[in-house]
């Protein structure tokens, strides 16, 4: 928690006190702790008489271990960054020594690196082994994990083709023609804009074991928050990847060799950069070419802890509006990063399609091409350039008849997304006339400004505790007003903005808010009931809502209410915040059975419902919608849950309220019919 000079400290001190923390007590018979004046170096603080160690028919006991049976992998590429980043995460939860065994071949189950280097493919047979307190438990959790897929959908197919378009006339062994293979769809007309990287150097020698490790650290958990706060504005495919890098930055094996490097006097930035380039060079070296894809994801993690390291600031890649920009390799936090109005398509030289760029390439609507001749690295900034995603070229000087046919192209891809968008923005109605108003989940003002632009009538959820996450401290009241009124400007008079108070626990666990162990998290203090508990942090944040009322028709909604009593609590507390003041509407998350089921009563005392689906889900059909077997079943279309959402709206209607589903359900086009067959009022 603190970082402090251990030498300065002990030559300063009048005396020293050492802690020494004795664990494995029932292995100690008795415990003999000194007393009087240390003759430093030589005298002994502490004896330990080590108990005898029991028997059973004569062999020693030793840790627990067990092993699986033979799990065959369901996974289409075997175990990559993004299942390898849920297997490691998941075995992390024990304290046993747990191993993926392939043959003679074996893995450390908590490194992402060790799980990739074991180079599984489609179908292997792995087997898990564990050792320590609780190696039944783990084995038979990851053995599960593992023959479900790694929380991969095992439905997918491979990676789509490119959307068809028609191709750019080439001849094709014009030598202003380099060839790659696609990796995102469509076509683009730009100017090069060659990306060059500065080589960041440190030094070999630094300045002690424990400074260097503290330095290391301090690094590791600073690339950990910026991640973080990437994550938070990259949503969908970013953030998945994101996840797996999060994972290599508490990987036991790269942190144990970089540590391992520090002896001799090594610097902290030498000693990380030998151990990640160790580890990105053997991936390099595997025969999958999807695993050596990976080595970027490891030197992408590395770089940015390094430039952490030197004190280098790694500000995000800006280019001239028209760029196509031509490197080596994107990292993927670098095409997380990229302004897609400046910058209208990547080319590289290597990685391919299943890249972790090529994939955040896609979701960002980039043409991209990788794998592409090395002459690309040549063509000087400002050459222009055409660059066809689909077909996988880059074609440099284009004449009039290929700029004229590129045109043609880009002109009907760009017609289909201006239709698109203009339908956005159109009242949403069924043929019939039924209006039904379409809002956004969103986190930020960013967000709200995009979803306004998008065609969104609204924020039907403005998820604050993202506030509250991946910090120290609770974000005071001030830091919380400046959030929500930003969002509000964001929005307008005419826009609802719904704010949902703090909902953690569970799954969203808060650092800084120590709840008590539970044996279910999910049915304990989550939402209002963490809120009901810590009325200050409540009272704070309402308050902090409230200064925003005058900027937008802020509503404020209460998540995970269960009773009548939880609603009436809350709203007492709201209360007496806005006494004198602004007014707000309130309104209820629908996430239990016991809420549905009491819609009728809650309706007379709220203004509206939100009924989060996926919750409802998981606990009216007791299914675990995070759980890799059962979350494929716990649907959301199921007739019980559509009974719940049916008497809630039912109920709302008889007190004049509306009802809005905030839930994933409500972006499925398969349950759009029903939710307005049932009479949801927003989606």
């Amino acid at each position: 928690l603190i970082s402090f000079d251990a030498d300065l400290i002990a030559r300063s001190a009048p005396s020293l006190l050492t802690q020494v923390l004795v664990t494995n007590r029932e292995r100690i018979s008795a415990l003999t702790v000194a007393t009087g004046l240390v003759d430093a170096g030589r005298s002994v603080i502490l004896d330990v008489e080590l108990a005898a160690a029991p028997s059973v028919d004569g062999a020693p006991v030793t840790e627990a271990t067990a092993v699986s049976a033979d799990i065959r992998l369901p996974n289409r590429q075997g175990l990559h960054a993004r299942p390898a980043a849920v297997v490691a995460a998941a075995a992390k939860a024990f304290r046993a020594d747990i191993r993926l065994l392939r043959g003679a071949d074996a893995a450390n189950a908590k490194s992402v690196t060790s799980i990739l280097l074991l180079a599984t493919n489609p179908s292997d047979v792995i087997r898990v082994s564990a050792t320590g307190p609780d190696a039944a438990a783990a084995v038979s959790a990851l053995a599960e994990l593992l023959a479900c897929g790694s929380g991969e959908s095992l439905a997918a197919g491979p990676v789509p083709a490119a959307a068809a378009a028609p191709a750019i006339p080439a001849v094709p062994t014009d030598p202003r023609k380099l060839a790659g293979v696609s990796a995102s769809p469509g076509v683009a007309l730009g100017k090069v804009a060659q990306v060059r990287r500065t080589a960041i150097r440190v030094e070999e020698q630094g300045a002690g074991l424990e400074r260097e490790r503290a330095h290391l650290d301090a690094a590791l958990a600073r690339a950990r928050q910026q991640i973080s706060a990437q994550q938070a504005a990259n949503p969908g495919a970013a953030s998945r990847i994101l996840d797996a890098h999060l994972e290599l930055l508490s990987d036991p094996e790269l942190i144990d060799l970089a540590v391992a490097g520090l002896a001799g006097g090594r610097s902290a930035g030498y000693a990380w950069r030998e151990a990640y380039s160790s580890y990105a060079a053997r991936l390099e070296a595997l025969a999958s070419a999807l695993l050596r894809e990976r080595a970027g994801d490891v030197r992408d993690v590395g770089g940015r802890v390094l430039g952490l390291l030197a004190g280098v600031t790694s500000a995000p890649l800006e280019f001239s509006p028209g760029s196509i920009l031509i490197a080596d390799e994107l990292t993927p936090s670098e095409t997380a990063s990229l302004d897609a109005g400046r910058v209208l398509g990547l080319c590289t030289t290597g990685g391919g399609p299943t890249s972790h760029a090529a994939i955040l390439a896609r979701a960002l609507g980039l043409p991209a091409v990788c794998g592409v001749d090395r002459a690309a690295l040549e063509l000087e900034d400002g050459t222009a350039v055409l660059l066809d995603g689909t077909g996988g070229t880059l074609l440099k000087n284009p004449d009039e008849t290929e700029v004229a046919a590129a045109r043609a192209v880009m002109g009907r891809l760009a017609a289909q997304r201006h239709s698109e968008r203009a339908a956005a923005s159109e009242p949403a109605a069924t043929t019939d006339g039924h209006r039904i108003e379409i809002a956004a989940n969103i986190g930020t003002a960013e967000e709200a400004v995009a979803a306004v632009a998008q065609g969104a009538e609204a924020v039907g959820l403005l998820r604050s505790e993202l506030l509250f996450l991946d910090r120290d401290t609770a974000p005071d009241e001030r830091e919380q007003a400046e959030v929500y009124r930003a969002v509000a400007a964001a929005l307008g008079r005419g826009r609802r903005l719904v704010i949902r108070t703090l909902d953690v626990g569970g799954d969203k666990p808060l650092a800084y808010l120590p709840l008590p162990p539970e044996e279910n998290p999910f049915l304990g203090l989550r939402g209002i009931r963490v809120s009901l508990e810590r009325p200050d942090l409540l009272r704070s944040q309402l308050r902090a809502i409230l200064t925003a009322a005058a900027l937008s028709d802020v509503h404020v909604m209460f998540p995970m209410i269960a009773t009548l009593d939880e609603l009436r609590a809350a709203r007492r507390i709201l209360a007496e915040e806005q006494a004198g003041g602004a007014s707000v509407r309130v309104g209820v998350m629908i996430e239990v059975p016991s809420a549905a089921l009491t819609a009728e009563h809650l309706a007379r005392e709220v203004d509206f419902f939100s009924i989060g689906t996926n919750d409802l889900t998981q606990y009216t059909l007791a299914m675990d919608r995070g759980h890799p077997r059962l979350a494929a079943l716990a649907d959301a279309l199921h007739p019980a849950v559509l009974k719940l959402i049916s008497l809630t709206v039912e109920a709302a209607h008889r007190h004049g309220k509306w009802v809005g589903v905030c839930g994933g359900m409500a972006a499925e086009p398969l349950a759009v019919p029903v939710l307005l067959g049932i009479g949801v009022d927003e989606l």
